[in-house]
């Protein structure tokens, strides 16, 4: 398995950054390799904000699609991700926010593995670089939109 962690002060209000991580559908616009955000099964309570998502990741012909189960816990400004299906044979990520003055702190953890050995292998070589350009891009998504 791999994993990883990184942690951000991202310059925008808690609340906004929240929303721009759970749009998925939005992700193309701005996330690297993501050609595709789709959101199915969305419910909503006092507490709690659940959906399935579909994110169709790669480029033009060498593709993915990997469904996941999302979990917003507002009380406690925390999302978990969890597989449901496609290449991941495990995949738990979690995004943890707290207000820093007018900024947000955003902790993000993530712990996968492909189903497919030789890709889980080269993944493992690569992942820290992808995982530092995402997240860089998370960040320059909000910069954009909320400074």
């Amino acid at each position: 398995m791999s994993s990883a962690s990184i942690k951000k002060i991202i310059p925008c209000k808690k609340k906004q950054l929240i929303e721009m991580v759970l749009d998925i559908e939005k992700y193309p616009e701005f996330v690297p390799w993501c050609i595709q955000g789709e959101i199915f099964d969305k419910s909503e309570s006092k507490d709690l904000i659940t959906f399935n998502g579909d994110l169709k990741v790669g480029k033009s012909l060498l593709n993915e699609t990997f469904s996941s189960h999302v979990s917003y816990y507002k009380e406690k400004d925390k999302i978990i991700v969890t597989n449901l299906d496609g290449p991941l044979k495990h995949l738990k990520n979690e995004w943890i926010f707290k207000d820093i003055n007018n900024s947000t702190q955003l902790e993000f953890f993530i712990d996968f593995e492909l189903k497919n050995p030789i890709l889980n292998a080269i993944m493992k070589k690569s992942f820290e670089i992808g995982l530092n350009k995402i997240a860089s891009s998370f960040e320059k998504r909000a910069i954009e939109l909320f400074k």
